[in-house]
Order: C-alpha cells, then sequence, then structure tokens
C-alpha cells in the first residue's frame, strides 16, 4: 500500500510539532510530501528543517498539488473553515486543528461539504487517540467504575499574551482554545451530550474569555464541572468518578500517564521525533495521523472516536457556554446553528 501523502497548512508551533510527530510514524504509511505558509520564507524553513520536498507561499498551491491526499490544517480558528473547504474541494482529505470552527452552524456547513465530495473530514482531538483515553474507555465498558457520576477537569496556562487566545478578530478565547478539550473528555466518558449549560466567565477587553467556569449535565444525572483559564496554571487533570471508583487523567489533553482504578499509575511513553517538538507530548500526534490513513485506507469519511456528530455536539456546548458569558463572533451572525 502506497504511504498517505500529507500536507501541511501554517508553519507554526502546531505544524511543527506535528511534522515531527509523523516523523515517528514508517515511512511506508506516511510522507510529509509540501508546506503552504503566508510567507515563502517561512514555509522554505519549514521545509528545509522536515525534510519535505514542496513549499509554497499561501494555501492555494496546497490545493493544485495533485501528489497530496490529505492536509493538516493548522491555521488560527477563524481560518479553519475557509481552508478547510478549499482543500475539500479539491479533493483532499482534511485533517483539521480543533476548534473545527467558530461555532456549530459553520461546523455543520463545513462537515456537511465534506460528505457530499466524500473526503474524510476529522477535527484533530488529538487526546482521544492517546493510550490512555482507550484504556479508560475500555474500563467505561468493562464497568470497572461503575456508573459514571462526574468528570472534574481544570484546564489552564497563563496565555493572555497569546495572540490565537487573546483576539476576538482570530478567534480567541479560552472556550475556543481550551474548552473544546474539556467539554470532548466529558462526552468521552458519559458517551452522551449534556441536556444542560450552566456557566460564568471572564471577559478581557477584546470581548473574548480567558477564564470559565460551567457545569454540564448529561442525562441520568450525570455532572461534568470544567475550568478553564488563560490567566493561573491549573492542576490541567481530569478525574471520571463512577459509583465504583475513578480515573485520573495527568495531563489530560495529552495524557501519558493515568492513575487507573486500581491506584495503579499507568504510563505510556511517546517516541522521540527527529526534530524535538516544541509543546508537551506533541509526539502524541502521531496517533491522529495514524487515525487519519487508517480510515482513509478504509474508505470511510469520519472516525468513530471523532465523529461528525462529536463535533458539532462540542461546537454546540461551546456556542452555548459563550452565549451564556456574552461572548460573539463575527461568524455567529452568518451560520447559524
Amino acid at each position: 500500500m502506497a504511504p498517505l501523502r500529507w500536507a501541511i497548512v501554517s508553519a507554526g508551533t502546531i505544524s511543527h510539532d506535528f511534522a515531527c510527530a509523523v516523523s515517528t510514524l514508517p515511512a511506508t504509511d506516511h510522507q510529509l510530501v509540501a508546506v503552504g505558509a503566508r510567507g515563502l520564507e517561512n514555509a522554505r524553513k519549514f521545509a528545509e528543517l522536515h525534510g519535505i520536498p514542496r513549499f509554497y507561499e499561501g494555501y492555494e498551491a496546497i490545493a493544485k498539488d495533485p501528489e497530496v491526499d490529505v492536509v493538516y490544517v493548522g491555521t488560527v480558528n477563524n481560518a479553519h473553515y475557509e481552508v478547510s473547504r478549499m482543500m475539500l474541494e479539491a479533493g483532499k482529505h482534511v485533517l483539521c486543528e480543533k476548534p473545527l470552527c467558530v461555532n456549530r452552524g459553520q461546523a455543520r456547513a463545513l462537515l456537511d461539504f465534506a460528505r457530499e465530495r466524500g473526503r474524510f473530514c476529522m477535527e484533530a482531538i488529538w487526546s482521544r487517540f492517546f493510550p490512555s483515553y482507550i484504556h479508560l474507555r475500555e474500563r467505561i465498558g468493562r464497568g470497572d467504575l461503575g456508573r459514571i457520576e462526574r468528570v472534574e477537569v481544570q484546564f489552564g496556562f497563563p496565555l493572555t499574551h497569546v495572540e490565537r487566545v487573546r483576539m476576538k478578530s482570530l478567534g480567541g478565547g479560552t472556550v475556543l482554545d481550551l474548552g473544546v478539550y474539556t467539554i470532548q473528555v466529558a462526552m468521552w466518558a458519559f458517551q452522551a451530550e449534556p441536556v444542560k449549560i450552566e456557566a460564568a466567565g471572564q471577559l478581557n477587553d477584546e470581548g473574548v474569555d480567558v477564564g470559565i467556569t460551567a457545569t454540564l449535565h448529561f442525562p441520568q444525572g450525570g455532572v461534568a464541572n470544567i475550568r478553564t483559564s488563560a490567566i493561573d496554571k491549573l492542576p490541567n487533570t481530569a478525574v471520571i468518578i463512577g459509583t465504583k471508583g475513578s480515573i485520573t487523567l495527568h495531563d489530560f489533553w495529552c495524557p501519558t500517564e493515568l492513575t487507573d482504578v486500581d491506584g495503579t499509575v499507568r504510563s505510556y511513553p511517546l517516541p522521540t521525533p527527529k526534530v524535538e517538538c516544541i509543546l508537551q507530548n506533541s509526539a502524541g500526534l502521531r496517533y491522529e495521523a495514524e487515525e487519519t490513513r487508517r480510515r482513509i485506507l478504509a474508505g470511510e469519511l469520519e472516525s468513530p472516536s471523532v465523529s461528525h456528530q462529536d463535533s458539532l455536539a462540542i461546537a454546540g456546548v461551546q456556542d452555548a457556554i459563550r452565549k451564556q458569558i456574552g461572548v460573539e463572533m463575527p461568524e455567529d451572525y452568518i451560520y447559524k446553528s
């Protein structure tokens, strides 16, 4: 079977780390063949560092490149829709960084278009492909935790200086940047969508949230308490609590360790990439790349681990939280849920 030929859109930090992660996978399965960035020099340097044969200024050339099978979209949040749609229209499969889009209406439009074009499209919620998440789901499925009653999850770093978080013009705010992780782990544990949402938040002078607290109520009485912060470093754990015990995911968005229901600490080491990653545990991006290959080879248009409905549900929760705390984006007036 020929390797899956990847192109990367944007040459920022997360794209760098994705390229590093792909380098840990067999070259017979995955190849990085092109990169596009807003500046040609940035694209050239990125290509040189990662051994990518072609580099382009802008993103249109990626869409026109006949040797690209799938595109990893690592742009700022509010460019996800436009760039992903461009690639889908050109016949490419898409793995798009989270949040998939700025709101649920926009996400629905993109996913409907992907299905119309017969192309795989997945929101890059890499967390769900870590062995820790798979182990958690297996435990829950076997009934080892009993009935899941509560999820406690906090996610925060000092990020108020980071443009993609603090600026409304880039689709900023912790609900979109960090909240997606807290929401998805709650849904992963309960295997359901929340039926009621209560939220409060703190906004900056740009009108985006720098911190939120929310309670998600699930069917049969389950509750998830979530907190995000761009001001404070938080514990960054997710504790899944059932009637028979609990599991804690450490560094829950990219966990290489968990404390199991019996108190055992389980570790899942990551391989060392050829070029050093910038962000924590980013070699784990390899798992979502491999899932993308697996589904494309099978002729599937989505992954059951991050299904289209999952992405729509997560976006719907984000919309509800933003509405309650008073954060509006330009896209909210264009794309209706």
